[in-house]
């Protein structure tokens, strides 16, 4: 069928070609936090009905400005100001606040006045108002670092700013600041991780192609060596890519966080097939057979079976759509398409191209019997040495489950971050100097008829806001206390010594003032009907386990220090429904795995119709899957939702090695001995799965190259386990047919 239609395959194919290439300038790129929220669970639930009352713990960008000896410097201090209110004008900012433009509360025998917390920056009144600041809780780790050196411009913008509004606002205050000639400044928030990584996900796909098609065609150089194999094999492999990639822009589909795996992905797979395929076909004419006997056999033998790894590959990355995390599982469903997808390519557009070419060309192609030689003494080793590798396999096992115990899910933002980067330095910068970018929220809900500004409510809040603060990695929180806190400290001249909740007389003759401070503190703490209010604090990055048991343990706090008659405290905020991904991941990664095994079961079923075949192809490829957990636990990397993937990929693309052995094995079984089955399988298949898996190991060691660690440690873990996956293969595979298979 392919020999009649070839015309017409390759005429469909560069028709297809050109369309996609058409699409692929219109890719779109994306980086959200709210595509890191688990779905489907009751505390993201309750935090989408919170904020429909305040708003969300993440709406602001935060400037730091750093200045030499002090930023108490009349020049500097206007310099910040002039750029403070400007800023306040920048697209899709509602407000902009700095020490030079806070007021704070004076109470006088007037009432209520706001004054300015800088009064002027004449030299000794400048002196005067730096001591007086500094010795207020409000603005340390806030507004000012406690050495005084740096201070931030906290820019407040709308929810949910998309990746085109965050570059719009990014942009414009890179270049505002670039105006007023600060000679240091550092980035926080979540428009400026949204900008940065969306920037640094396009690079890196970019650099991922371009390495991997370098290797594949150095790979296909050592294989082939012929120009013509080289430059069909090729072809095929980057259409393949080019297809899929424009249908990924048809259909929309946005490229995540973990999208730089696409390339990569679509070309090892992609060689994989081709090196199965064309090895094949060259075999079938060198017996001898014609082109379409040659044909015939390859589709039957070599296409069947490759048929069936793909679907394994497929089903391994489909294993990810049971995620709850959005961007794993658009991973998932586009990488199992895309791996159907190479091998359509492959088995279509490869062979047509390949009856073009000369057979005496094609039968000239020498294979170098130094293979044969080695297939043939890792076949003895096998033979002569199975008690040892019975016993060694049992021993490793034993490593590997002692290392899965020391698995850990307490990832740290800044390990996912690119090394040497901009926005990693920008991040340490905060934690250093200020309060630090992981929320650590509480939602504080009033009973029976209670309202936030009662006395005994106001002193539970206090009380639980002193137990936050009790952490070291809380530098400062934010309640509605600090309304009046600030008030007490107003009517004693600003004395910080009197920043405290004051007694019940004073808390009522208060109530009648606090609605003339600006309305942002109360709005953003506390609900209009005055049941609801939050505290809300930042934590320094010292895991997510870390920060979870922080958080269970005020809730636990909470449970028997605080009136529950009066109120409910509920953890909430971005920064808790991110790190409860660290518990879906482990949920999902087992089911999804246990789906995955359960379809390739019934799939290698169909394929041998024999159950011991079926146990002799599993137990080899799960040495791969507890290897990668094992190296996890030893090399002390957090199980986190961009590393549990490699499970999927390590288990789909391991199993195809297996079915192409077993496969050979069972043709051969038919005129021979089970031993020279096994030799004829070692000779035959050998060298494809060698070169197969060597395609595989250098092609996801490109994933060496990049700047993000997480991608770097997929990389390294997928090259290095899929090694122990052909070990496993030339190994245990033997010796278990020989067992069983006497």
């Amino acid at each position: 069928m392919i020999l009649k239609y070839r015309k017409q395959i390759l005429i469909f194919y560069a028709i297809l070609c050109v369309v996609c290439i058409l699409f692929l300038p219109k890719l779109k790129f994306s980086f959200s936090f709210e595509h890191f929220f688990p779905q489907g669970d009751d505390d993201l639930d309750f935090f989408l009905e919170f904020i429909e009352d305040f708003e969300t713990d993440d709406n602001f960008l935060l400037i730091g400005l750093k200045n030499e000896p002090s930023v108490f410097d009349s020049s500097f201090l206007a310099k910040v100001q002039a750029f403070t209110e400007e800023a306040d004008s920048l697209p899709y900012v509602i407000s902009a606040q700095s020490l030079s433009s806070v007021k704070t509360p004076l109470l006088t025998p007037f009432g209520l006045n706001m004054v300015p917390l800088i009064k002027s920056l004449d030299k000794t009144n400048l002196a005067k108002d730096s001591t007086s600041i500094m010795n207020d809780p409000r603005w340390k780790f806030n507004l000012i670092s406690e050495d005084a050196k740096s201070l931030t411009i906290a820019l407040k913008h709308e929810d949910y700013l998309g990746l085109d509004e965050s570059t719009a606002l990014m942009e414009s205050s890179e270049t505002l600041l670039e105006k007023y000639g600060f000679k240091e400044y550092h980035h926080l928030g979540r428009v400026y991780f949204q900008h940065e990584l969306a920037y640094l996900q396009i690079k890196e796909f970019i650099v991922s192609a371009s390495v991997s098609i370098v290797l594949v065609c150095f790979i296909l150089f050592l294989l082939f060596r012929q120009k013509s194999l080289i430059i069909i094999s090729l072809s095929t492999i980057l259409m393949g890519l080019i297809i899929f990639m424009g249908i990924i822009s048809m259909l929309g589909r946005e490229l995540n966080a973990i999208s730089v795996l696409y390339p990569v992905i679509m070309l090892i797979v992609g060689t994989s097939d081709v090196i199965h395929i064309v090895t094949k076909y060259i075999d079938e004419l060198k017996k001898g057979n014609s082109v379409e006997a040659s044909l015939d056999v390859t589709i039957r033998q070599i296409g069947l079976a490759t048929l069936l790894t793909s679907l394994t590959t497929a089903v391994g990355f489909a294993a990810l759509m049971t995620s709850r995390i959005q961007p794993v599982r658009d991973f998932g469903i586009n990488s199992a398409f895309g791996v159907v997808l190479a091998y359509v390519v492959v088995i279509t557009f490869t062979l047509a191209l390949l009856t073009y070419l000369s057979v005496d060309k094609l039968k000239n192609q020498t294979t170098n019997p130094w293979w044969d030689r080695w297939m043939e003494k890792i076949y003895r080793f096998t033979q002569t040495h199975k008690r040892h590798i019975a016993v060694a396999s049992l021993f490793i096992l034993g490593v590997f489950i002692y290392g899965i115990s020391l698995v850990s899910t307490n990832y740290k933002i800044e390990n996912n971050l690119p090394r040497k980067g901009r926005i990693t330095t920008d991040f340490k910068f905060f934690e250093e100097h200020f309060s630090g970018f992981r929320p650590l929220e509480y939602a504080v809900l009033l009973k029976d008829g209670h309202s936030v500004f009662d006395l005994d409510v106001l002193t539970s809040i206090n009380a639980l806001d002193d137990k936050i603060k009790s952490y070291p990695g809380v530098k400062a929180t934010q309640s509605i206390n600090d309304i009046f806190k600030s008030i007490n400290m107003a009517g004693h001249f600003n004395d910080p010594s009197y920043y405290t909740l004051p007694d019940s007389a004073s808390l009522v003759n208060m109530m009648g003032i606090k609605d003339a401070l600006p309305s942002m503190m109360q709005n953003v703490l506390v609900s209009k009907s005055g049941t609801k209010t939050r505290i809300s604090s930042r934590i320094i990055d010292e895991g997510a386990d870390k920060v979870k048991a922080i958080g269970e343990e005020i809730e636990a706090w909470a449970q028997t220090n605080i009136d529950t008659s009066l109120m409910s405290v509920r953890r909430t905020g971005t920064g808790f429904l991110i790190d409860k991904n660290a518990v879906y991941v482990r949920e999902s990664l087992i089911y999804g795995l246990l789906l995955a095994l359960a379809i390739i079961c019934v799939l290698m079923v169909f394929l041998f119709r024999d159950l011991k075949m079926l146990f002799i192809a599993l137990v080899p490829n799960m040495f791969p899957l507890l290897f990668a957990a094992a190296l996890l636990g030893y090399l002390g990397i957090e199980l986190e939702a961009s590393i549990s993937i490699v499970f999927a990929i390590v288990f789909g693309i391991a199993v195809d090695d297996s079915i192409h052995f077993l496969s050979k094995y069972k043709l051969s079984r038919d005129n021979m001995s089970s031993e020279e089955a096994i030799l004829v399988s070692f000779k035959e298949t050998g060298k494809a799965i060698t070169f197969t898996t060597l395609v595989l190991f250098f092609g996801f060691m490109v994933m060496l190259f990049s700047n993000q660690p997480a991608s770097m440690t997929v990389g390294l873990l997928i090259s290095v386990t899929l090694l122990s996956a052909w070990l496993a293969d030339l190994l245990i595979l033997p010796l278990l047919l020989r067992f069983f298979y006497k």
